[in-house]
């Protein structure tokens, strides 16, 4: 019943953080200081993709990049921050679900163990009682011996004549 709960509680954080990231979007291109802060990010962004584009692609990579304009700038810039904002909480949801997950494990291999310490004690127990009965098997055969073959078919019958003789005498 929890386990589907909350996996239904990250989606619904999943779900939730795209407009949120949205939200941020609109207010990151509206604050100056933050606007001039995301427009750097961006062009650096954009002059390290296109480096690696090109080197990708084997073109020259001495040419001088052409910076975007402020517009693109900001666009590029806030999008980043959403899909950076969407990756942080999914990155966050899954590290947790990974820690539920391996605190289950735990607890499960913890029962595990516990159960394997019971038959383990259970398989003592019962060794124990095994020796205690061959002693006692071992008792009999030399009570047995000490009364010969009649004493062992008559074992029964023999005990009781005996205290019948004796109570009668």
């Amino acid at each position: 019943m929890v386990l589907p709960l909350l996996k239904l509680g990250t989606l619904a954080v999943k779900t939730l953080s795209k407009p949120v990231a949205s939200r941020l979007k609109q207010q990151a291109a509206l604050h100056p200081r933050f606007r001039e802060l995301i427009v750097r990010m961006a062009q650096s962004n954009h002059q390290i993709t296109t480096k690696m584009q090109r080197r990708i692609y084997g073109h020259a990579t001495d040419v001088e990049i052409r910076p975007l304009n402020e517009e693109k700038a900001v666009q590029a810039a806030v999008d980043l921050i959403g899909e950076l904002f969407v990756f942080s909480v999914a990155g966050v949801l899954l590290i947790f679900e990974v820690q539920r997950s391996a605190r289950s494990e735990a607890r499960k291999e913890e029962q595990r163990k516990q159960e394997l310490q019971d038959v383990k004690q259970k398989n003592e127990n019962l060794a124990e009682e095994v020796e205690l009965l061959k002693h006692r098997i071992q008792e009999l055969e030399q009570m047995a011996r000490g009364r010969g073959l009649i004493g062992i078919l008559n074992f029964r019958n023999g005990n009781t004549e005996i205290g019948k003789a004796e109570k009668t005498a």
